[in-house]
């Protein structure tokens, strides 16, 4: 695939965002009533959605039109050119309209390698250094939440946020006690914007129907609305990270901020403020390093899914702030899903079958019976290993194993890519809604771990966390966290976390 292809392949979503906006703005498919404020608001982020697809499709239709006239070496010209416009752009405008759709730019930015690195660059902008809102508007959220400008709430406000996101933005403050602390102020006028983009996606989904035909578009959007919405609530968020804070107290390498309760709200939350260094600086430290970043970075999504039937649902590099020897702070709690019981009992089933008795008919029953794949497709039990084996590639067999870009890109391929030998099966997919959230590992985790081209045991330190298993400890950390655990939670391995 041509790199012209390939960043075309991440405007699509847009694409089909803009088309579905004119069948709204028709009121085709408009349903309710809202007030006339939300609806002028939704209308005006819907127009910019057209006229943006408007825009980088007539750029497109001018582009294609002058490569007919071009040589080889001009034409590859005429698409770098093409391609850094664009991304340029789109780019701006998802930082501008923050929400759910500026997530799709975050996202885009580091789960797929296959697009052209000038494009990664442009989008990874959009990761923790978003166009922040005016000084004057986060004081007057801050206002309408606490009766008082920051100024008179903290003993020093810094007005200039430290860095900004989808749904807010941070700033540094000073609290009357002296404590020095992050504090993140929703963005005006974000609900709404969610609101907006979620009516959207339901209709999108539906649009990807006619190209994965298994896929249950009502209950995967039923998911998604339900956690975005939760991450929209700061309230939710300050609980979620009390909850991961107070069973890490301690740990070796994994760093929680404490929530501070009289600062924080619905739209505000009030943390310790954390030092670190961000992602790009990481990823100049030596393969020792980012080796055991990684080994903390997965012992906390697979530690927290088995040990705290708990998962933080948004692994991207700018929620995280990097320390040596492997210690990471994490940042961002907005978007947690619990899981019962059954279910942690259901992603252990299938591992078991998969990777420990490699019994690829107990396998199919199993995700036959969840829903993942229809029962009785025309493909061989052979096939079905051979298609959803890869996720399981890096734990099925001991000794170190290097996650590469080329892994993480192939994972994406597995979910999207329907011109590949394994369409059958794509097309048939299904994603229940237990499983929407944890593709996150998938998507998101295992992009950055590709990045790292992090390297270790991955089978030993899964078993480590895997309570089937309940394996010794595997590594130098392992022995380390072994230590705090026999100290801070004797009498288990781990707790199940309550909302």
């Amino acid at each position: 695939m041509t790199p012209l292809r390939r960043a075309l392949r991440f405007l699509l979503p847009l694409g089909l965002i803009a088309a579905f906006v004119v069948v709204l703005r028709n009121g085709r498919l408009q349903r309710g009533s809202t007030g006339p404020v939300q609806n002028g608001r939704r209308s005006a982020r819907n127009l910019r959605l057209a006229l943006l697809g408007a825009k980088t499709g007539g750029a497109y239709a001018r582009h294609r039109a002058r490569r007919v006239f071009a040589d080889a070496g001009k034409r590859r010209e005429l698409d770098l050119a093409f391609e850094m416009q664009t991304t340029q752009q789109v780019t701006e405008a998802l930082g501008q309209m923050k929400g759910a759709l500026m997530k799709v730019g975050q996202m885009a930015s580091y789960i797929d390698q296959g697009l052209p690195e000038h494009v990664r660059g442009a989008l990874a902008d959009l990761q923790q250094n978003a166009p922040p809102m005016s000084a004057e508007l986060a004081a007057e959220v801050i206002r309408e939440e606490f009766g008082k400008h920051p100024n008179d709430l903290f003993e020093t406000w810094d007005p200039t946020p430290i860095a900004s996101a989808s749904i807010g933005q941070v700033h540094r403050a000073l609290t009357h006690d002296g404590q020095a602390v992050a504090v993140k102020v929703q963005y005006p006028g974000v609900a709404e914007a969610v609101a907006s983009d979620l009516n959207n996606a339901g209709f999108i989904f539906a649009g990807l129907g006619v190209l994965f035909p298994g896929l249950d578009h009502k209950a995967l959007v039923a998911e998604l609305r339900e956690r975005v919405v939760e991450e929209l609530d700061y309230e939710i968020e300050a609980a979620n990270q009390r909850a991961f804070a107070g069973y890490y107290e301690g740990h070796p390498t994994i760093h929680i901020p404490h929530v501070l309760d009289d600062y924080s709200s619905r739209r505000v939350l009030t943390t310790e403020l954390s030092d670190g260094v961000r992602w790009d600086e990481l990823l100049t430290w030596s393969q020792e390093e980012k080796d055991l970043a990684a080994e903390t970075l997965y012992r906390f999504a697979f530690g927290g899914l088995y040990r705290l039937a708990a998962f933080n649902g948004d692994p991207h590099p700018g929620n995280y702030l990097f320390h040596p020897g492997g210690r990471v702070t994490f940042l961002d709690f907005g978007l947690v899903k619990y899981f019962t019981a059954a279910e942690l009992d259901e992603f252990g089933e299938m591992i078991q079958h998969m990777v420990i008795e490699h019994d690829a008919p107990a396998f199919r029953a199993t995700v036959e019976r969840l829903g993942l794949l229809p029962a009785g497709l025309d493909v061989t039990d052979a096939d079905v290993i051979d298609y959803l084996g890869h996720f399981y590639e890096f734990v099925a067999v001991e000794g170190d194993f290097t996650i590469t870009p080329e892994y993480a890109s192939e994972t994406v391929r597995r979910f999207f890519d329907t011109s590949g030998p394994y369409a059958i099966m794509q097309k048939a997919a299904n994603l229940p809604g237990s499983f929407v959230i944890i593709q996150r590992i998938s998507l998101g985790l295992y992009a950055i771990l590709g990045e790292l081209h992090a390297t270790g045991d991955w089978r030993k330190i899964a078993e480590e966390l895997w309570p089937f298993v309940d394996g010794p400890p595997s590594t130098p950390m392992a022995h380390r966290i072994e230590e705090w655990r026999c100290l801070r939670h004797p009498d288990a391995k781990g707790a199940m976390l309550s909302r």
